[in-house]
């Protein structure tokens, strides 16, 4: 028998750890089946599952989980029997994919592979001053927030971004935290004790640091911000992971699956 769905996850383990108590597992599948193929994306969407079938792949690696949820063990009867969570479920089941949540060893990395990806996917690897454990600090060469959010959006495919502040601010020193640790908590406190102009982070409650940069600018302060989306700011780490798993397992198929943002604008 070749390389098992177990080999796939011990390896894994050996290069980038395992995160006590966390989230990450193998949610759905046998462990002893072989590897015909591995699917890397950033959530298991139906589009992803059903893609890793038509390409003959019958693994999953995925940074968020299945079913919306940051902690998915133990669904109640009633979700289990909700009509989408059931389709997905025997989506799953009846095709024999196997779906492992990787997640919290990559944000525990040091330096967080999620960011790493990030930054590869920006260019900006070389500009790295400061690195935290939720957030790293870049300074670039002298420009505005305009022509960083033009930046971010032609190397992320992106066609807009959130923006609280003025695109004619001058702007060199940038914090950057990806995922969902766009709150006051984590990333206000950057401005000041990091001398930052901008923030860009993922996500995070729109009534917290966007409502304190909206008042330090009317207040008279330089300080900016620019939301990605969460998928936007992790997708590019899962990229950097299809990429590992590839040179760690060069006769398996890897393939990784991004996906249009789940948002449009009307």
């Amino acid at each position: 028998m070749g390389l098992t769905i177990q080999e796939v996850i011990d390896t894994l383990t050996e290069q980038i750890g395992q995160f006590p108590k966390g989230t990450d597992r193998l949610l759905y599948g046998d462990a002893l089946s072989p590897v015909r193929g591995i699917a890397v994306a950033f959530m298991p969407t139906v589009q992803v599952l059903q893609q890793a079938i038509s390409q003959g792949a019958n693994l999953v690696i995925a940074h968020e989980g299945v079913f919306y949820r940051h902690e998915e063990i133990g669904l109640t009867d009633a979700a289990a029997k909700e009509p989408v969570f059931a389709a997905k479920r025997r989506l799953i089941e009846e095709m024999g994919l196997a779906v492992y949540r990787c997640h919290d060893s990559l944000h525990a990395m040091r330096p967080d592979v999620i960011m790493q990806g990030l930054l590869r996917e920006l260019g900006w690897q070389e500009h790295v001053v400061e690195e935290q454990p939720t957030a790293t600090m870049v300074s670039l060469p002298e420009g505005t927030v305009g022509t960083v959010a033009e930046w971010v959006k032609a190397r992320l495919g992106l066609a807009s971004l959130r923006l609280v502040g003025d695109p004619a601010m001058p702007c060199r020193r940038i914090g950057l935290l990806v995922g969902y640790r766009g709150g006051r908590e984590q990333a206000v406190p950057l401005y000041e004790s990091c001398g930052l102009d901008l923030i860009l982070y993922g996500e995070g409650p729109e009534w917290e640091t966007p409502e304190y940069v909206r008042d330090a600018i009317q207040l008279g302060q330089r300080k900016a911000l620019l939301v990605l989306g969460h998928r936007e700011s992790e997708q590019p780490g899962m990229k950097l992971l299809a990429d590992w798993l590839s040179g760690w397992f060069p006769g398996t198929p890897v393939r990784f699956y991004s996906e249009e943002p789940v948002f449009t604008v009307v």
